[in-house]
């Protein structure tokens, strides 16, 4: 894998790729749908730093999709996630309205969301009633019923009733949509949600796809990206920047409602021979790549262990295990 002088995500297998989809020999995968969540912390009191931190985790170096970068929890849609579920919050056809989906494609997103972000950071936006969250998720039960979600020997409804939870979706807000370039082979349709870290609960490392979590501010997330140090694909530093002018949690959840939701897919060009790669409405993203080079900046081995992002908030930079 390549990446840009920046940390940006850049397979070397692209260029050729790009030109085959260009020719018509290669067919566009249809993406999978699928949800990520920034969970998000304020500063402990009297600290000095200014804004929230967001979880994120580093994709094992073997991962064929997004090897060594840094992402937040997340995963492909179940087709049992538009099963019936104990919800509270706003409505699935609220939430198709925002979206711009039917309500069946809301709720199963939205159920996702929350099974992803329980699955792979521990943390669980659900509780006893509408106005309740549970405090606690760590222990064996727990753990076990993770294994279980992760192994789809249970569904999220079913996890949900045995425990008497009922899903808050009120504590998630949907942030930006994207949806993988088509000359790639594994595609999503993703969405993107900002919620807060539940009083009294915490991360945990519960992916198998993840050898490192952290809490670390925006600011210093791009920062370690904008110098090669942190490995990141275009959605994960692009929302990133858009988190960093709120000085709280609160700031930013109250801003969701006003994020664009509109899909944001990458468009290759071929110009005189070369190609011209963009997302559009994210310039900096642009590259222009000839037959025998590759990012037009320039192409570097992507770096194979990302330097640990520090954190005000958390000196250790590691969530507990």
């Amino acid at each position: 894998m390549s990446s840009t002088t920046n940390g940006q995500w850049y397979p070397p297998e692209w260029p050729d790729r790009i030109r085959a989809l260009a020719s018509g020999e290669l067919t566009p995968a249809i993406p999978r749908r699928a949800a990520t969540v920034l969970l998000l912390r304020d500063a402990a009191p009297g600290s000095a730093a200014r804004g929230p931190a967001v979880h994120m985790l580093r994709r094992r170096a073997s991962m064929a999709f997004a090897g060594g970068a840094y992402a937040y929890p997340g995963g492909s849609v179940d087709p049992r996630d538009e099963r019936p579920v104990a919800w509270a919050g706003p409505s699935r056809a609220q939430w198709a309205v925002r979206m711009g989906v039917d309500p069946a494609t809301a709720q199963a997103i939205v159920c996702a969301a929350v099974r992803e972000t329980f699955e792979e950071a521990g943390v669980l936006l659900a509780g006893a009633s509408a106005d309740s969250v549970v405090a606690d998720t760590t222990g064996e039960d727990w753990a076990a019923d993770r294994a279980a979600l992760v192994a789809h020997e249970l569904s999220f409804a079913d996890f949900l009733g045995r425990r008497g939870l009922v899903l808050r979706s009120d504590l998630l807000a949907a942030w930006a949509h994207w949806i993988t370039p088509e000359f790639e082979p594994r595609r999503y349709d993703t969405w993107f949600f900002v919620a807060a870290l539940p009083e009294g609960q915490r991360t945990v490392n519960a992916s198998t796809e993840a050898d490192r979590t952290v809490w670390i501010r925006p600011e210093e997330a791009a920062a370690g990206y904008d110098s090669g140090e942190l490995l990141m694909m275009p959605p994960t530093i692009s929302t990133l920047r858009s988190l960093q002018p709120y000085g709280t949690v609160a700031e930013a959840l109250a801003a969701a409602e006003a994020q664009d939701l509109t899909p944001v897919l990458a468009r290759a060009r071929l110009v005189e021979g070369r190609i011209v790669l963009s997302w559009p409405g994210h310039d900096e993203f642009t590259k222009h790549i000839t037959a025998d080079e590759g990012p037009g900046d320039g192409a570097a081995d992507a770096p194979s262990g990302p330097a640990s992002p520090s954190d005000p908030t958390n000196p250790s930079g590691e969530t507990p295990a």
